[in-house]
């Protein structure tokens, strides 16, 4: 690393529909090193590299490269002008060759007609300074995910790129690819190629990078030297952790004697699961009666872990036992018909329908039960709406509004609604108060108590720690796709949490949670 600045960014501003997705946002990048990018979903880590990019037009701000201030138009701009960009998904052309996909756009011609042997010689060259010998002649969709991303990595080195922008490179790559791309990197590096690395893995991070930036909620909240800054400050900075003070900070509602009734039997018993290289050995439980915190960073497989619970993905080992018996949901609709509900992350992708209306968005999972024969009895599902607006409090002008013109919140509470029509014993959440105001995010957290207190297990799964500490009764860490702490009790604090997500245990020794009462038990 030579010190001489190639990239600097300045002030880097962008919205959507006003929504502030970057804010005088900083990222400096020094000649021949590897720069870090990290932070949570919604940090602006890719409205960042879009625009750098020229896959966005910013708002305010100033980008430089090598000195000179640049705008590029397109990707393909940005290209010529010496940035690369793998992305986590291939996006490469899995019919044509190795070689054409290396050269794409840019093949060696002669009299107007490619040269194909020159083409084929020029792969073979830059593969080979990889290590990796291939036949550049076969389709580049024969080959494995790790080597379709060593070949987009050729294809940088072939355009003499700057700069490099990995993101997420290793998502899909086992332990020995990911120590081959790591030394292709390091190569890159000695020839004065810099890198910025955007992943969730600490480990990776503190093995191959020199410098990290960290962005929350569209700001650069943190830059400097790997060596200086540990995986517990990372953590933090990423969450935007403070201090707490003597109050609660949630709507989770402490009863006297306690919230929630005692937590009964096993309802969900999940235990070593695995699917490819996002769950290693997840294991998770909840009864009927408690809240179940599931946290972890970013691609700890939170997400997937209850995918996989829900039969949206197919585990590959493990087991998983539920209401007492062993069980693999091959669908969702499965999970639904033995009273499982879920509600994504991502409501606007995968939970409601924008164009239909709040009754018909609110009955989605109960219409079997209300077509007998084929037809909707809309008394019946009339009613069924009419009952959960009134006991949610789902504001709107009438059952039949579309539901995309209501409020987060209101949206959160039809999505709530859709499941407890089904009467589920199990519901998972997944970052239920995500993206809503204060004011409905605290009315979410005490009707999920309130649940909870009826005899419904829920697992919520959560990045916000006040959620984690006031409204579970047990909280399970994952890292990496495996669960590393088990909290209970007493031992469900912050700092645990933290120290979990960052090394991997608890600072404390962690209590059986054989016999804790349900969510928000008090010490």
């Amino acid at each position: 690393m030579n010190g001489v600045p190639l990239l600097e960014v300045q002030d880097l501003s962008k919205a959507f529909a006003g929504v502030q997705a970057l804010d005088q946002a900083t990222l400096n990048v020094a000649g021949g090193e590897v720069h870090a990018l990290i932070g949570q979903n919604g940090a602006g880590k890719s409205t960042l590299i879009k625009v750098l990019t020229g896959a966005l037009r910013r708002d305010s701000g100033s980008i430089r490269l090598s000195g000179q201030p640049v705008e590029f138009s397109s990707p393909l701009d940005a290209q010529r002008g010496g940035i690369a960009t793998i992305y986590q998904e291939v996006n490469l052309l899995p019919l044509c060759t190795v070689a054409e996909n290396i050269f794409l756009g840019r093949e060696p011609r002669r009299w107007g007609r490619i040269q194909w042997r020159e083409m084929q010689r020029g792969a073979r060259k830059l593969l080979d300074e990889l290590g990796l010998p291939l036949d550049v002649t076969r389709p580049l969709g024969d080959f494995s995910t790790a080597v379709q991303q060593m070949v987009a990595l050729a294809r940088a080195m072939s355009i003499q790129a700057k700069l490099v922008i990995m993101d997420e490179p290793t998502s899909s790559l086992n332990e020995r690819e990911v120590e081959t791309l790591f030394g292709v990197i390091r190569t890159l590096k000695t020839q004065g190629v810099s890198v910025i690395f955007v992943s969730h893995r600490l480990d990776e991070l503190y093995a191959v990078c020199d410098r990290v930036t960290v962005m929350r909620d569209g700001r650069t909240v943190h830059s400097g030297a790997m060596e200086e800054v540990s995986r517990l400050q990372l953590v933090e900075q990423m969450l935007g952790r403070a201090l707490r003070g003597s109050g609660r900070q949630t709507g989770f509602v402490r009863t006297e004697g306690g919230q929630g009734q005692t937590a009964g039997e096993a309802l969900l018993d999940a235990s070593g699961v695995t699917r490819g290289t996002t769950l290693r050995g997840a294991s998770v439980s909840v009864r009927a009666g408690e809240v179940v915190g599931l946290a972890g960073l970013l691609g700890s497989g939170r997400s997937e872990l209850a995918r996989v619970i829900f039969g949206a993905d197919a585990a590959q080992g493990g087991e998983i036992r539920y209401d007492g018996q062993t069980t693999h949901f091959r669908s969702p609709a499965q999970a639904i018909a033995a009273g499982i509900g879920f509600c994504s992350e991502d409501r606007k992708a995968e939970g409601i329908i924008p164009d239909l209306s709040v009754r018909e968005n609110l009955t989605l999972a109960l219409l079997p039960r209300l077509s007998p024969g084929g037809v909707v009895n809309t008394e019946r599902q009339l009613q069924t709406v009419e009952h959960f607006m009134e006991q949610l409090g789902i504001k709107a002008s009438s059952v039949d509004q579309p539901v995309r013109e209501l409020s987060g919140g209101n949206q959160q509470k039809v999505l709530l609604a859709r499941w407890l029509a089904i009467h589920p014993k199990l519901l998972i959440l997944d970052e239920p108060t995500r993206g809503i105001d204060v004011g409905a995010k605290a009315e979410l957290q005490r009707m999920i108590g309130e649940l909870a207190q009826d005899g419904l297990g829920v697992l919520m799964i959560s990045s916000e720690l006040e959620e984690l500490t006031e409204g579970c009764s047990v909280v399970t860490v994952l890292r990496d796709g495996v669960s590393v702490a088990q909290l209970a009790g007493d031992a469900i604090t912050e700092p645990n949490i933290l120290h979990a997500m960052a090394q991997g245990s608890a600072l404390d020794p962690v209590p059986s949670p054989v016999d804790t009462a349900g969510p928000g038990t008090p010490a």
